[in-house]
Formats: structure tokens, C-alpha cells, sequence
């Protein structure tokens, strides 16, 4: 084979891999304008993680993720599609496009800022521990040995894997799952933010949040796919345009102070104009 020749081939294989490798590439996340022209948003959000973001026995979605949500889709002038996520998928929605922006409970970690963008933040939390009255579990050592349960993909199972070996690990893929799981004593006590163990405790008589606060105390942030600026600057133009309506501060009356009751404090749990 003559080298002319040769390098022509070489030079078409080098063409049709660079051609295949950006077809290959993972599209980018939707913009602002191609979302509006969709006239859709899709919103990962929870369907069991009452009354963050769940389905209500009309087959409705409520919760405070989904008041916000609701907002979102009004303010770019579009339809909401909600697409139920479990705790474990939600990097994996946004780096497969099954979504635009994930509003599900989503703590910002170091971890998961490599993998996704997240925007300003609207709440605050840290994690709880819920257990029975009969056994009530008041601080993390008294879990060594015992069997605790956690939703798998979330800050609980990171901070009890990294420091508290010694607890054994009960893991589920659905929130509902966990509480069922707790409920039906196979585990010593459930681990999750303590704004959610806090609320189910309330309606769950026997069972109570004998450590409300562990770990870190952390934010929960809208994301979206790493690298769509586009989409990240609109969220946080409108968190920041929010806040100065006291938006979240609404959210929290319309769907979390009937399960808090009415002293509940607001301003433990609400962020306004993603400023903590």
C-alpha cells in the first residue's frame, strides 16, 4: 500500500472517530429558551416524601418542592412535568436528560457538585434520627451494633458510613419503603433530614426524633446538569427574585405549618433569596 495512501485512510478513520465521539457525547441540558419552546419543564421530584414531594389519594402532587416547582413552571410561562425520582437517581436524571432540574430534597454536597450544578439554596437542614418511644435512641453511639434504617443515595447513609461503622446498615430504594421497614421493627431507628423525621413523627404516634440535629447543618438546592449555565443563572435570578416576595416563607405556610403546627418556627427551615 503506497503511503499516500495510507495517510489518506488514517486520516479518514481520525475523521469518522471524531465525528462518531461528538455524536457520542451526552447532549447538553435543555436552555431556558429551548425549554420555554417545549412549553414543558421536567421537575424530579419525590412521590413518597411527605410533605416534601409526594402523591396525595387524588394522584396529585404536593409538598413544598412542588409549590416551588408549581412557581418555576408559571414564571418561564410553561406546562410542569413531574417525574418521580428515587434518592439514589437523581444525579443520574440529570446526567441522562430525563429532567431539567431536580427538586428533590437535594442536599448540596462536595460529592455530588462534581457531578451536577446546583443553584442557590431555599432550605436548610441537618439530619435526624427517629426511633420508638419504647427505645428511643438520643444519640448516634447507641447505635453501634443495632440496625438502622436509611434511604440509599443519601447524606444519612455517607455520614453513618463514614462515622459510624459499627451501625448496621438497612437500606432501601424508596422513602416509603424506609418508614414501612421502621414501622414493621426491622430496624432500631430511621435516618433523614430532620425536617422529614420531624413531620412523620408528628403523625406517628409512639415513634419520636430523639436526636433532631447531626452532622453538618447543610442546604437543600434546586440542580441542574453540570455544565448548563443557562439554566442555572435563570434559577438563580428567580430564587433571588423570590426571596424579595418572602416566597418560601409562603411555601412553608401552604404546605408545612398544618404538619409543624402553628409555633413551628419558619426561619429554621426556610432560606429567602438563596442568602442563609
Amino acid at each position: 500500500m503506497r503511503k499516500s495512501t495510507m495517510v489518506k485512510l488514517l486520516a479518514a478513520f481520525i475523521a469518522l472517530t471524531a465525528v462518531f465521539n461528538v455524536s457520542a457525547a451526552p447532549k447538553a441540558g435543555r436552555t431556558v429558551e429551548q425549554i420555554k419552546k417545549s412549553k414543558t419543564v421536567r421537575i424530579a421530584v419525590f412521590s413518597d416524601k411527605k410533605p416534601f414531594g409526594y402523591v396525595d389519594e387524588n394522584g396529585v402532587y404536593q409538598g413544598y418542592d412542588v409549590y416551588f416547582a408549581e412557581r418555576i413552571a408559571k414564571d418561564l410561562g410553561v406546562k410542569v412535568k413531574y417525574v418521580p425520582v428515587e434518592p439514589a437517581a437523581r444525579v443520574e436524571v440529570l446526567e441522562t436528560n430525563k429532567v431539567d432540574i431536580v427538586l428533590a430534597n437535594f442536599t448540596k454536597t462536595p460529592e455530588r457538585a462534581e457531578k451536577v450544578d446546583f443553584a442557590l439554596p431555599y432550605m436548610k437542614v441537618a439530619l435526624g434520627v427517629v426511633s420508638p418511644d419504647k427505645a428511643l435512641i438520643t444519640k448516634p453511639e447507641q447505635l453501634n451494633g443495632k440496625t438502622l434504617i436509611i434511604a440509599k443515595g443519601t447524606t444519612a447513609e455517607t455520614f453513618f458510613t463514614e462515622n459510624y461503622p459499627q451501625v448496621k446498615l438497612l437500606k432501601f430504594d424508596l422513602y416509603a419503603d424506609t418508614y414501612k421497614a421502621l414501622l414493621d421493627g426491622r430496624g432500631d431507628a430511621f435516618s433523614t433530614d430532620n425536617t422529614e423525621v420531624l413531620a412523620w413523627a408528628i403523625e406517628n404516634p409512639g415513634f419520636t426524633v430523639g436526636i433532631d440535629s447531626l452532622g453538618s447543618l447543610d442546604t437543600i438546592n434546586p440542580a441542574v446538569k453540570k455544565g448548563n449555565t443557562d439554566l442555572l443563572n435563570w434559577l438563580n435570578a428567580e430564587i433571588e427574585a423570590l426571596g424579595k416576595e418572602n416566597f418560601f416563607h409562603a411555601d412553608y405556610e401552604a404546605t408545612l405549618r398544618a404538619v409543624y403546627g402553628k409555633e413551628s418556627d419558619a426561619d429554621a427551615l426556610v432560606v429567602e433569596g438563596g442568602k442563609l
